[in-house]
């Protein structure tokens, strides 16, 4: 073969290998997005996450021009969405909506699928919302005190539920516990729902829960509102006090939604990300919703999530252990 030929038919080799690299390289050099976005939300339909993540999302996907779609993945008080959010590749398109189970977890649960500390970036604090402790109708009439008095007296006899082991409300009052010595039985349900039905229905005498999800049995009287388990005093209860002004030393098991992706997702996208949520949680249509959802738009840099998220460490590190609470 001649030289000529030769360096023809490696000109001919290059020019083919460049063409079919060329969808490869323009996919891998598209601008950001240029394809739907998964949300995970790692609950079953239903209640203030399964409204939060719809209405965000939709907003974004305005902003950003691509569809967000959200999926529900429950189970395991929100481990199994999670687990699935932390194998998702870094490229910008899987968010995960991280509730409080997302710091209690890795304090509960022994063998974690995955390490939530290494496995994801905060992206937002999207909501914050209150969480209330709920008595059935006619255990008292003087509030936290008399309760206290009454599980004092009766180790073990009252009882309260929760939508499951290892969820926020459970580990809620096992801290209350904790914090006052009192011995109240856990009766762990399959969801919220069935759990606040039986409050009001007198089968169980106490649960920590959001207003949101307790809304129908609060107006029909059937679920009475004990005291706020929230550092500051709900916005729609000002004249309930919290569980701190009633002698609970540092308590708060206040409720939340923030947004993270995987670790290793390119900073230019997360920032972003920050950006078009803030943008999202401002507009008027978006802050109104929340607020009748019992849920306050947090807003803020990726930062402050990160000491959101140190500071709810430093409290769950401690007392899950305490409480004894081990989910398998």
């Amino acid at each position: 073969m001649t030289t000529q030929s030769a360096m023809g038919r490696r000109a001919m080799l290059a020019g083919t290998a460049f063409a079919l690299a060329g969808p490869a390289l323009a996919q891998s050099t598209a601008p950001w997005p240029s394809r739907p976005i998964r949300f995970i939300v790692p609950f079953a339909p239903g209640g203030a996450s399964d409204t939060t993540a719809p209405l965000t999302g939709q907003h974004l996907s305005q902003r950003l021009g691509q569809p967000v779609v959200v999926e529900n993945r429950a189970g395991a008080a929100s481990v199994i969405g999670t687990a699935e959010a932390a194998r998702a590749a870094p490229d910008g398109y899987t968010i995960l909506l991280a509730p409080p189970p997302f710091v209690i977890t890795q304090f509960a649960y022994p063998n974690l699928p995955y390490d939530p500390e290494a496995a994801f970036r905060p992206v937002i604090l999207l909501v914050t919302s209150p969480s209330l402790l709920f008595s059935r109708t006619g255990l008292a009439t003087r509030g936290w005190p008399e309760i206290a008095e009454m599980a004092k007296a009766r180790p073990g006899v009252l009882t309260y539920g929760s939508p499951g082991n290892g969820s926020l409300p459970h580990l809620a009052m096992e801290l209350l516990k904790l914090r006052t010595g009192v011995d109240i039985l856990h009766v762990p349900y399959r969801g919220g729902g069935p759990a606040a039905a039986d409050l009001a229905g007198g089968r169980i005498d106490l649960m920590i829960s959001s207003p949101l999800d307790m809304a129908g049995n609060l107006a029909s009287g059937r679920a009475v509102p004990v005291a706020a388990a929230t550092a500051r005093r709900a916005r729609a209860f000002p004249d309930l006090p919290t569980l701190g002004e009633l002698g609970v030393p540092d308590y708060d098991s206040s409720g939340w939604f923030g947004v993270v992706m995987p670790a290793a997702t390119p900073d230019a996208i997360a920032t972003r990300l920050n950006t078009e949520f803030q943008a999202v949680l401002q507009v008027e249509e978006v802050a109104a919703r929340l607020l009748t959802l019992g849920v306050e738009p947090a807003v803020g840099s990726a930062a402050d999530f990160q000491g959101h998220l140190t500071a709810e460490r430093n409290r769950w590190r401690v007392a899950v252990p305490a409480a004894g609470v081990t989910v398998q």
